[in-house]
């Protein structure tokens, strides 16, 4: 939260100092037996203990090594639940989703969790009262929403991401020590509209320029070795500036942060060009550039371990994700640069031998193909998914999928 010490993973903040825990043995027992019925796979388990290879007849699945849920959607999942159970009767809302899969959010809903709109500017915030519960999700959420909720003397369960806070932490620093952030990350994407609302600081004097590709990147890095008109640089990054954002003036120290689910390879590229840019322009210092490694774990966890299913010999892969989700959309394109990548929500995606839906992360949306599922006698599927991805989604796709190929799971599976 801005300007204010975290939570712990146990407490609710209330308008005074007083804090309720609410994982206690009692509670949690309840919401473990909930989170496992919905989400536990004991056939993804047991494929994970056995190395992560299914062999069913002429068909073979392999699993990326590491793939699901991480450990900070685990505990958002499991605070969300906890609250529903301690503060049942109570108002409970949740700013946006808890995090970017369609199943999980719809049990969410489904416990009596209420979506509550999360920009400071909306009106909805307003009717919230000090009897209310509002649950921060794992992505964090904007300064000034935090602000506003707490203005209402809510109860709150921040279920952030302790990896997110990192960051948190970085860009604050740099504001208080008058250095620009620059965030790779997606402009629009909740975690990094929290994470440019702390590059503000304490006194909203620190500034922040987001950058989404390479791309981008270029165009900072030439403006900072060559000049040029602010205002048309401006006019580059629309939506994606701090206020009174000047690029003059703020782009003389740069510190480069980022989202934590983006691509390791891209974030490192564009802190080297920054890096050269910034030497460049101040004859060979790099002293106006900072640079910390704020990827997330998990996420690059995922990325490896996809790296080194494609070095296994697979015929296609299939990516079972949030079409919004931010680290599942980067394993597609990892995948889709070596070999038939199908991005799908759920098992409801695959239709039949010929037709599958998926989202297509170029015209971002999901259309429909055919011939994704080849013919051929022997076949191997590789399978990976998304940080926010639950294992009774990866088990219903591995099922529907040996259906189609008309084989049975091996006894013991």
């Amino acid at each position: 939260m801005a300007n204010a010490r975290p939570l712990s993973f146990t407490d609710v903040a209330l308008s005074t100092p007083t804090r309720i825990n609410i994982r206690t043995p009692d509670v949690m027992a309840h919401v473990q037996a909930q989170v496992e019925k919905h989400y536990r796979s004991e056939l993804v388990e047991k494929l994970r203990a056995q190395g992560g290879v299914l062999q069913a007849g002429n068909t073979t699945i392999r699993l990326a090594k590491e793939f699901g849920f991480c450990y900070g959607v685990e505990r958002a999942i499991d605070l969300a639940y906890a609250a529903g159970k301690v503060f049942a009767g109570s108002r409970i809302f949740l700013l946006g989703e808890i995090i970017h899969n369609p199943d999980v959010n719809a049990q969410i809903e489904a416990l009596g969790i209420r979506y509550l709109a999360a920009h400071p500017a909306d009106a909805d915030l307003a009717n919230l009262t000090a009897d209310d519960v509002v649950i921060v999700p794992a992505f964090g959420a904007e300064a000034g929403v935090v602000d506003a909720v707490k203005a209402h003397g809510c109860r709150i369960v921040d279920t952030t991401c302790g990896d997110v806070m990192s960051v948190w932490k970085r860009v604050r620093q740099n504001a208080t020590e008058r250095v620009t952030s620059i965030i790779h990350g997606k402009a629009a994407h909740e975690e990094t509209r929290a994470t440019a609302s702390r590059a503000l600081g304490q006194d909203g004097c620190g500034h922040f320029l987001i950058v989404l590709n390479m791309e981008e990147a270029g165009r900072i890095a030439d403006f900072m070795i060559q000049g040029g008109d602010p205002s048309a640089f401006l006019a580059s990054f629309t939506a994606a500036t701090s206020p009174g954002f000047n690029p003059v003036e703020h782009l003389q120290r740069i510190g480069v942060a980022n989202q934590t689910t983006m691509l390791r390879s891209e974030t490192e590229s564009i802190q080297a060009l920054l890096r050269e840019a910034v030497a460049k322009r101040d004859a060979g210092s790099t002293a106006n550039f900072r640079y910390f490694d704020t990827i997330c774990g998990a996420t690059q966890d995922r990325q490896d371990s996809l790296f080194q299913l494609l070095d296994e010999s697979i015929d296609m892969l299939l990516v079972v994700g949030g079409y919004n989700s931010s680290n599942t959309t980067h394993l597609v394109e990892i995948g889709s640069q070596r070999l038939p990548t199908w991005f799908i929500r759920n098992a409801d995606c695959i239709t039949s031998h010929s037709e599958i839906r998926h989202y297509d992360i170029h015209s971002k949306r999901e259309i429909t193909s055919t011939g994704w599922l080849p013919a051929r006698t022997h076949l191997t599927v590789g399978i990976t998914a998304g940080a926010s991805c639950p294992n009774n989604l990866i088990e219903e796709t591995i099922s529907r999928l040996l259906a189609l190929r008309g084989e049975e799971k091996p006894a013991g599976t």
